[in-house]
């Protein structure tokens, strides 16, 4: 019986896939921050202008009505990257998720801005006068909660607008409402990520807005894809 000696196989390095599968993960970053940029130009030429956008909170908020409609667009693109790879074409997927979902995620956008400008005003109302109204110190914590609760929910609902795009209104409002509470980590992981991205746009408008929403919001899309498919996996 003859022994056949097998000679070890080398490591070849990183194929043409993977370094394919990286340019599209970079293209996708880059080109969607670029197409965020130009979907929400009031809001960015307004953060790049004023000084203290802090002190015009309502203006800007009232602003940010596009950012629903642009997130559906960039949720859109990297759901063609998880399906299209290295030959992912960004931008074409960018314009049809934004226009495909425009309505529904313009009605969420619109009122979640109308339900923070009503917290806010509660919230400047409270703090004004917190020693002449009852309750004042719970009724802020409490704001604040139903503020993250209504961001969460948006977002988590522009996600799955895009993956579910036959599902009406009420079935996609009531699954994100389900997720966001029973998935409260992913929400508040959610949180923490866009409170890094308002953070780098409203101190380095230009920079912040070129570098840092793509990577993050890819994390987030992530998440919220994770959960609706999992709940969709056990029904």
């Amino acid at each position: 019986m003859s022994s056949v000696s097998a000679k070890p196989r080398r490591w070849a390095g990183p194929g043409f896939e993977t370094f394919g599968s990286i340019f599209g993960f970079i293209y996708t970053f880059l080109a969607g921050n670029v197409l965020l940029a130009v979907a929400n130009a009031p809001l960015v030429l307004c953060l790049a202008l004023v000084a203290d956008p802090a002190a015009a909170w309502p203006f800007f908020l009232a602003l940010s009505v596009t950012i629903a409609p642009s997130l559906a667009g960039i949720f859109a693109a990297f759901r063609a990257l998880n399906d299209d790879g290295g030959a992912v074409k960004p931008v074409a997927a960018f314009l049809r998720g934004y226009k495909r979902s425009f309505a529904k995620a313009a009605l969420l956008g619109a009122g979640a801005v109308a339900m923070l400008l009503f917290l806010g005003v509660d919230l400047a109302v409270l703090q004004s006068n917190a020693q002449t109204v009852p309750g004042a110190a719970l009724l802020v914590p409490l704001i604040v909660v139903v503020a993250a609760v209504t961001v969460s929910l948006t977002v988590t609902a522009i996600a799955g607008v895009v993956l579910l795009p036959e599902a009406s209104m009420k079935s996609i409002l009531k699954a994100s409402l389900f997720l966001a509470v029973q998935r409260w980590y992913l929400s508040l992981a959610m949180l923490v990520l866009l409170g890094i991205i308002v953070s780098a746009a409203v101190m380095q408008p230009v920079l912040g807005i070129a570098l840092a929403p793509a990577p993050l919001l890819f994390v987030i899309w992530s998440n919220a894809s994770y959960a609706f498919h999992a709940v969709l996996r056990s029904a």
